[in-house]
């Protein structure tokens, strides 16, 4: 007869220790995860997708209106017609693209944030000769007289103007 009472609690004791592990084990990961507030997250994360949305749209309009997104707002920039007339590749606002500067000179004026032809046109002769002279003894051979209106023709597209001066003027020279 024991024999029968013994089978029982083979049952029995595993399974009420099982009962007892998992409603304690309930209890503390119930006490160290508190309810989550979904709802106010899902808000939240609804509301920064939103304005996420409105500024990709500010974006598009930007950028299809031509603004500083668009290349400093050059109306145009056509690499062939400026390729063919120049004589050789031409990459949008690539300052070597002037007569008498090379890739020296232009890491010179782009530590002076100067690194576009519309840039170098706003630029005074006694500010790319301050760039020169940061340079060194090295740089002083280097006269800048003319690299702003050369920089205006490159940024404005006038590619035939600008042949035409650096053919009639070697080496940057008035």
């Amino acid at each position: 007869m024991e024999l029968e009472y013994m089978n029982i609690w083979c049952w029995l004791i595993p399974l009420s220790v099982g009962l007892i592990c998992g409603f304690f084990g309930y209890l503390i990961g119930r006490g160290a995860n508190p309810t989550v507030d979904y709802k106010s997250q899902i808000k939240q994360l609804t509301q920064e997708k939103e304005k996420a949305r409105v500024e990709l749209e500010k974006c598009k309009h930007k950028l299809a209106a031509g603004s500083s997104l668009n290349h400093d707002d050059y109306q145009s920039f056509d690499a062939d017609e400026a390729r063919k007339i120049m004589g050789k590749a031409v990459k949008l606002n690539d300052l070597t693209l002037i007569e008498g500067i090379g890739p020296k000179i232009r890491s010179l004026f782009h530590n002076y944030e100067i690194k576009t032809w519309r840039n170098l046109a706003e630029t005074s002769v006694d500010k790319c000769q301050e760039v020169l002279d940061s340079g060194g003894d090295r740089y002083k051979v280097h006269d800048p007289s003319s690299w702003p209106m050369q920089a205006k023709m490159a940024a404005e597209g006038k590619w035939k103007e600008l042949a035409k001066w650096q053919k009639e003027h070697k080496h940057g020279k008035l």
